[in-house]
């Protein structure tokens, strides 16, 4: 565990004794006593364990600090996205978004008919599920799945005698509210700690002292809420978690599988009458290091429930009646966020941090333009332009090494990597081949555009196509995905060799191979890649064109042009693709100035493509154009 501004975990017990008395008043008598544990989670939006119970002594939070006085704090919990509808959508199902296609940011797929989302299971056996009130899956609902979802949702609208599930989600916390002016502040920006990668700015003290303020903010209504929890005389007959959604709002951890993306803060309070279903060691006021996710809860709280979690849940109960063995690993992933494509995919330890990026060559600060509304992420990018960075907070603005592995005991901060160190290689092993047998594991079709991820699965799900070896033959795609993004010279000749294969995602990932190496892999392959231009896929195309565009001649650039101006139009080959192309164009910078007229020109949303995906292609046009002028 890191510690924040000079207080160690030692400290922490000590600490939580003194908050016993700010959570929880004496419990009432209750009303309706119930054999089953009622289960209240509290959620907060964007933030990290930047707690005073998790040892931040800048932090103002007594409400959840009296909580851990009673409960237990896990150390190492990861939200397993970076980023809500993601995060969340981990949390309904209880699997993997990469293996039920639902990884990209506000993307919708289906579940396959025999699955359920884990209210479903508790109202079948008899509770009460209430949300109060986001949803925010990346998974249509089939059917009923809360009692009541809304608002107004509440335990206190069930039948009597009846159990309750209920949520209450916080958004006072979210990245939004960071960036609100005028605010009065609560927190002194002279007394923040600025992390290494980032530049100690006045704007960039402002915000981390700003969401510090909001974390007091939701620390009242996380207060409120467990009071009349007590004043309904329901303390001793409920188990309250309180969760984080996912890091901080701040950039470079909203959005990216850092430790800093994924760890949130979990405190699980049991009551005395169901300390039979407690963790492992429970104590009050205690600490735990298990490694948990966001993939554990589902199975988790059916097993508080007393139901035996279903055999396709990919996480592990970590407590109730069929608690699962401690796991050794946790993961986390990176899609689509918004309007700009990568790939990514973490594994830890409980000391290390390693992460796999299939998509080296896109810098990590991609202008995901809702990111870009943060005033540090304004400061810091502007700073970079000018130079005036040191390399640890330079890094965000560069392209990225295939692998990344961080020392959370000696670099909280994620800032020296360790990949290359002579010293470090059998635990980088370690960790890769718990990346890539996890990605096996659960079918991971990520490795797919994401156009392919809904055409391969028609008439079907992403989760059963990519169970099917015939349709996707994930072996072979994740063999070509690591030689491409490896960046080993040796690989080019396979990476030229599988343009020509049968499967599209072998293609894809042989064209992206080739533009990762940039000049000499687009010479080498550039008969190849001109020939890929009329491949069958829209997404081999676009990627042959962006490599031929980026690394070409002239006639390279005008007939790449022809390409991405044809898909970056969505009435062609869809939504997806036009995303894509548009992100090739961006990339192209001066080159695309010859073709302003006819980017102009281009459609930003049509009327067949519904939701938020339908405005990415609009943002996408206006950033590419403002750079034209």
């Amino acid at each position: 565990m890191s510690t924040f501004h000079g207080k160690s975990p030692t400290t922490i017990a000590l600490t939580l004794a003194m908050l016993a008395s700010l959570a929880f008043a004496p419990s009432a008598n209750a009303d309706q006593k119930t054999e089953r544990p009622n289960i209240l989670w509290i959620t907060s939006e964007d933030n990290g364990p930047h707690l005073g119970c998790y040892g931040d002594d800048y932090a103002d939070t007594p409400n959840i600090d009296g909580l851990a006085s009673e409960g237990l704090i896990y150390l190492n919990c990861w939200s397993t996205a970076p980023v809500c509808a993601p995060a969340r959508t981990t949390l309904i199902s209880g699997l993997y978004p990469p293996s039920t296609g639902s990884e990209h940011m506000r993307s919708m797929t289906q579940l396959p008919k025999s699955f359920k989302m884990y209210p479903v299971y508790l109202r079948e056996a008899g509770y009460y599920c209430t949300n109060n009130r986001k949803e925010d899956y990346n998974l249509a609902k089939d059917g009923k799945v809360w009692d009541e979802s809304g608002k107004n949702a509440h335990w206190k609208n069930r039948k009597s005698g009846q159990p309750f599930f209920a949520i209450f989600n916080y958004t006072v916390s979210h990245e939004s509210q960071l960036r609100k002016r005028p605010h009065k502040a609560i927190h002194d920006p002279a007394k923040v700690r600025v992390p290494a990668y980032h530049p100690d700015t006045p704007e960039v003290r402002q915000d981390w002292a700003q969401y510090y303020d909001k974390l007091t903010e939701m620390d009242a209504l996380v207060g409120k809420t467990l009071n009349e929890l007590d004043k309904d005389g329901l303390k001793d007959d409920t188990i309250v978690f309180y969760y984080g959604d996912h890091g901080s709002g701040m950039p470079r951890s909203k959005r990216w599988p850092y430790n800093s993306g994924l760890q949130v803060p979990l405190v699980v309070h049991v009551p005395e009458k169901f300390k039979d279903l407690a963790p492992k060691g429970y104590k009050p006021g205690g600490t735990t290091d298990q490694l948990v996710g966001f993939v554990d809860f589902a199975p988790t709280l059916l097993s508080i429930a007393g139901i035996k979690p279903p055999k396709q849940l990919q996480g592990h109960a970590f407590m109730g009646k069929y608690p699962a063995p401690e796991q050794d690993f946790l993961f986390g992933f990176r899609g689509r966020m918004d309007e700009r494509y990568d790939l990514v995919r973490t594994a830890r330890d409980k000391r290390y941090v390693y992460i796999r990026n299939y998509m080296p060559h896109k810098i990590y600060g991609q202008h995901v333009s809702y990111m870009f509304q943060t005033p540090t992420t304004q400061v810091w990018k502007k700073l970079h332009d000018e130079g005036k960075l040191n390399a640890a907070q330079s890094h965000f603005w560069n392209t990225k090494p295939p692998e990344e592995l961080y020392d959370l005991k000696t670099d909280p901060d994620e800032v020296n990597n360790l990949a290359s160190s002579p010293e470090h290689q059998r635990i980088l092993a370690r960790l890769r081949k718990a990346q890539r047998d996890k990605a096996l594991e659960i079918r991971d079709v990520g490795f797919l555009p994401e156009g392919e991820i809904h055409e391969r699965s028609q008439g079907s799900t992403p989760y059963e196509m990519g169970h099917d070896s015939d349709q996707y033959p994930l072996d072979r795609i994740l063999a070509m995905a690591e030689k491409a993004s490896m960046l080993k010279e040796e690989s080019t000749p396979d990476l030229i060799a599988a343009l020509d294969d049968a499967d599209s995602a072998v293609r894809y990932w042989g064209a992206l191979g080739l533009l990762m190496r940039g000049s000499a892999g687009v010479e080498k392959g550039h008969e190849q890649l001109e020939a890929s231009l009329k491949d069958k896929s829209p997404y081999v195309r676009i990627v042959a064109a962006d490599a031929l565009g980026q690394y070409g001649d002239k006639a390279d650039v005008k007939q790449a042009m022809t390409t991405l101006l044809k898909e970056a139009d969505q009435r062609n080959s869809g939504v997806y693709a036009a995303i894509l192309a548009f992100n090739a164009i961006d990339q192209l910078g001066d080159k695309a100035k010859p073709f302003k007229k006819q980017i102009a020109a281009l459609p930003e949303k049509i009327p067949s493509v519904k939701g938020r995906p339908s405005g990415y292609v609009g943002r996408l046009k206006e950033k590419t154009l403002a750079d034209l002028n």
